[in-house]
């Protein structure tokens, strides 16, 4: 590998700006190529991320373009939609690219198994693109819980929601194109539950489903075999607070809103000031994911310490055990 981690982007919308504006502010990033469908708009997303040296990536206008280049690339960060998540990851592996893949890695586990088995197989890194795991707010309140500072936990509260119009042929509300709001948003309050506690031992769920199936709402309560609970929700209904509660037997833990994404946390117990710790920034955050990943590939690493495959495997499970309780059905 070079000095610097060179980078390509498969699939260029939202999410594949935020990203690269992201990586471009970090000095040992070098985003090298951009792929989409249409080269007109791979032409215009590269114009937007000049290289260190004034050059701008390569622009190509078809995924299978990457393969191409190979020898010029050490790691693929995957963008598109849900549903495509496997065939693009598969892509890259077979060519031997590393690869970092969007959430929800795949559409149920046996997507997420077989992309494991071949990045296993081939001894090549693959790791979720699960960025709240790396945010600051998230480190520090999984540190305040690692030191006891809440005692033991007894109940995680946790939404994501925001209001959105219904349209039956865009992505939100798309069963074609993966979308329902437990798979585009609901996977945060499962992924911080699931952070704290692990496994649970039952799921109970419900989902209010649009004219398409999708779902607009889902509501989850888990237990788990110490006797905790997690209250979770994700709506395309309303607008929520989107905050993260993590109760104990010695005070509360309160990521902020929105608490995928957020700067603050603070630790709040009875008879003490409360302590907010505060993680300003200048990006939208996802540098923290792509620094881990540069990390990783430095190290030798094929998988993430600390969100590894087999973390990736429990959550599409518990993705898919949710559905399952509340009725949601992908074809």
């Amino acid at each position: 590998m070079s000095t610097k981690t060179r980078w390509a982007i498969l699939g260029l919308g939202r999410i594949a700006h935020k990203f690269a504006s992201d990586l471009v502010t970090l000095a040992n990033a070098d985003l090298v190529a951009v792929a989409s469908t249409d080269q007109g708009r791979a032409n215009e997303f590269a114009a937007h991320y000049p290289r260190q040296d004034g050059t701008l990536p390569r622009a190509l206008g078809t995924y299978e373009a990457l393969l191409d280049m190979a020898d010029e690339i050490d790691v693929v960060y995957i963008a598109t939609r849900h549903v495509y998540h496997r065939a693009n990851t598969l892509l890259c592996l077979n060519g031997g690219l590393a690869v970092l893949c969007e959430k929800p890695f795949g559409m149920a586990i046996g997507d997420v198994n077989q992309m494991l088995s071949v990045a296993e197989a081939r001894q090549t890194f693959l790791m979720e693109a699960l960025w709240s795991r790396f945010m600051p707010t998230i480190l520090q309140a999984k540190a305040w819980l690692d030191e006891g500072a809440i005692g033991n936990v007894l109940t995680i509260k946790a939404d994501f929601g925001f209001k959105a119009e219904y349209d039956p042929g865009k992505r939100l509300f798309n069963k074609e194109l993966g979308g329902g709001s437990l798979l585009d948003i609901g996977i945060y309050p499962l992924f911080i539950s699931y952070l704290i506690n692990g496994m649970p031992v039952s799921i109970t769920a419900a989902a209010t489903l649009a004219p398409t199936g999708a779902d607009e709402q889902c509501g989850m309560i888990l237990t788990y075999s110490n006797g905790a609970m997690a209250v979770l929700n994700s709506t395309f209904m309303a607008n929520t607070e989107n905050l993260a509660l993590i109760y104990g037997t010695e005070g509360t833990i309160r990521i902020h809103g929105r608490f995928h994404e957020s700067t603050v946390a603070t630790l709040e117990k009875p008879d003490a000031e409360p302590i907010t710790k505060t993680f300003d920034r200048t990006t939208h955050g996802y540098d923290y994911e792509a620094q881990h990943v540069m990390d990783c590939l430095s190290e030798g690493f094929t998988e993430s310490p600390l969100w590894s495959h087999s973390d990736s495997r429990n959550l599409m499970t518990l993705l898919d055990d949710v559905r399952n309780a509340a009725g949601i059905v992908y074809e």
